[in-house]
């Protein structure tokens, strides 16, 4: 019944044996069992290490009580076994990369994935993301897909999806551009996820969309304004390149912060920033056009542009440029 937790028949046969006799002698051990001693006192050595049994003198044990001593070695056992799967893992990594480098010399297209029609990229992508383990790396632009069961990304679900990584260690590295910021409230959202642990960082433009997953697959749209072909490019020198790349955009990218909330000033003083002037110099700061901002705020270009001329006056600027400046020298970006 013990086998289960390394424990031998004969080792059980003892440690029943114990149970319903108290303590022994290995002299009464051996009598009863009618074995030779040093196969009781192996046993019993086992029994020691395993928690089962408890020396109490030379040559005399008792037992530990079952309900004590087999749930701490029951945990032990899934302790030592998860290492063991741990080890596996990542051993069929290094095994999988093996095979992936033998296939790729003897057939080069096996480099690259090309997937074609909006349901097979949706599709895997999403099973790819589903199994993202310890890095997402990406250049954040247009074209978004839609998840497998055909939902648009919304604030929301991206928020949640993002939070679940982060919660489970992922790396999440972002660069975005004014284009990334197409759907209303999304820079919001970008300053919560910086607030949970993404690192964020924002250009003037970028070439074209790319996700790094565990920095040992790609995903690279072939045609830049639809999300219709896709190529998945597998660990390989065009990889590393593409690794390289994301680096380099890193680099060159201003970083986004979460910074303070409206909650950190003084209650009720007029002349402290509210969110939305807080969330509307974050935009500023980034780059954004006016159009662009009034995407985000959900109004019109011409009501932006009033609350850009309105913050500026709170602010006693001129320039956009000294808007940022005093802003920082206030302590409020």
């Amino acid at each position: 019944m013990l086998n289960a937790l390394g424990i031998e028949e004969f080792e059980e046969l003892v440690y029943r044996k114990l149970l319903d006799q108290g303590e022994q002698e290995v002299a009464e051990l051996t009598a009863a069992l009618g074995v030779a001693a040093v196969r009781v006192r192996h046993a019993l050595t086992r029994l020691g290490e395993l928690g089962l049994v408890h020396r109490i003198t030379v040559g005399r044990y008792r037992p530990v009580e079952p309900r004590t001593a087999v749930p701490a070695l029951v945990n032990r056992r899934r302790l030592e076994m998860e290492t063991a799967f741990g080890r596996v893992r990542e051993e069929m990594e290094d095994l999988a990369h093996a095979y992936q480098l033998g296939r790729l010399r003897h057939d080069p297209g096996r480099l690259v994935e090309v997937l074609s029609g909006r349901a097979a990229v949706n599709q895997r992508v999403d099973e790819l993301t589903r199994s993202i383990g310890a890095h997402l790396w990406v250049l954040d632009r247009p074209p978004y897909l839609e998840w497998a069961n055909g939902q648009s990304d919304t604030n929301e679900s991206e928020t949640a999806t993002t939070r679940a990584m982060i919660e489970r260690g992922v790396d999440i590295r972002s660069v975005y551009c004014p284009d990334s910021m197409e759907r209303p409230g999304r820079f919001a959202t970008v300053l919560k996820l910086v607030a949970l642990g993404e690192q964020a960082r924002m250009l003037p433009s970028l070439p074209f969309k790319l996700r790094i997953m565990d920095r040992k697959v790609a995903l690279v749209p072939l045609v830049g304004g639809s999300y219709d072909s896709l190529v998945i490019v597998h660990p390989s020198g065009l990889l590393d390149a593409l690794v390289e790349l994301f680096e380099a955009y890193w680099e060159r990218a201003t970083p986004i912060t979460a910074g303070r909330r409206a909650g950190d000033f003084e209650a009720h003083d007029p002349d402290e920033p509210s969110e939305d002037d807080l969330i509307l110099l974050k935009m500023l700061q980034a780059g954004l056009k006016d159009q662009a901002i009034a995407r985000q705020l959900g109004v019109s270009s011409r009501t932006a542009t009033r609350r850009i001329t309105a913050l500026m006056k709170k602010l006693g600027a001129e320039t956009r440029f000294q808007t940022g400046a005093e802003a920082a020298a206030r302590g409020w970006i």
